[in-house]
């Protein structure tokens, strides 16, 4: 007679009891990974805003100022990625590659669901050990779309959102400012307000502001829109002067015995 074995469902601690005998023994038990990022999107009257900006970080340390964090998918459609940076580069752009064979058999252009629902797909499989975190945004025939889809697959569909360690300070501008029917001026500038709400309130976000603005017919790509941290310049010189710090005596010169005690040594 086959054993009876414990059904997989339901919650599990066997992580939780390694991690506490890997304690016990002196290891270092493993820990969550902080991320950081500001990304966002809104709905306007003849399209979709979608706006990120371009601090990638390791731990505490800035390792790269200019990132690009807004994602091609297709034609008609962009992807912000906050999360793990691989994560995000990798997941978009092989759903990206999936969305061109889908393109290349149905003859037209892929919907904006189809995208939502083969990254939400393949980010449930994985359970949301995947950490990508994303703002899909895109104009097919039903017109513009904006979508949030969570590591763990989750998604939602609402006329503004926010994702990413500044995403509180960022829907704070859109909570306050958003209206229906805004023009294309007006949702590019409360993006870029609330991208750099989320770069002076967060430590994780920073840097530039990139924006993408999705249409009918057209998609305009803008990295570096805003540069809210822009180095000026100096207001003086900080340099010393030749001479300013004065010294008592010099080094005596090497003599011959001294080189000869050195070549033996």
């Amino acid at each position: 007679m086959a054993p009876l074995l414990e059904p997989n469902a339901g919650f599990k601690f066997d992580n939780a009891k390694r991690n506490q005998l890997l304690s016990d023994k002196g290891y270092m038990v493993p820990t969550a990974t902080k991320t950081g990022t500001t990304i966002v999107g809104l709905i306007y009257k003849d399209g979709v805003v979608l706006g990120a900006d371009t601090r990638a970080t390791n731990g505490s340390i800035v390792a790269d100022k200019n990132c690009r964090k807004i994602h091609y998918l297709a034609p008609n459609m962009y992807c912000c990625g906050a999360g793990t940076a691989a994560d995000t580069d990798f997941t978009t752009s092989m759903i990206s590659s999936q969305l061109a064979l889908h393109s290349l058999n149905t003859g037209r252009d892929a919907r904006v669901v189809t995208a939502m629902t083969m990254l939400k797909q393949y980010l449930f499989r994985y359970q949301g050990h995947i950490g990508a975190a994303l703002v899909l945004g895109g104009y097919d025939v039903m017109g513009p779309h904006l979508f949030t889809i969570y590591p763990h697959g989750s998604t939602d569909k609402l006329p503004y959102v926010t994702m990413g360690s500044g995403s509180l300070a960022a829907m704070s501008v859109f909570e306050s400012s958003w209206r229906p029917e805004l023009s294309r001026e007006e949702a590019v500038e409360m993006v870029k307000d609330a991208i750099e709400a989320g770069i002076f309130n967060d430590l994780g976000s920073g840097s530039n502001v990139d924006v993408c603005i999705i249409t009918k017919d057209n998609v305009e790509y803008i990295r570096g829109y805003s540069q809210p941290n822009e180095r000026v310049p100096k207001e003086q010189s900080y340099r010393f002067a030749p001479g300013t710090t004065e010294f008592i005596a010099t080094a005596p010169a090497a003599t011959a015995n001294d080189a000869a005690a050195m070549d033996v040594s």
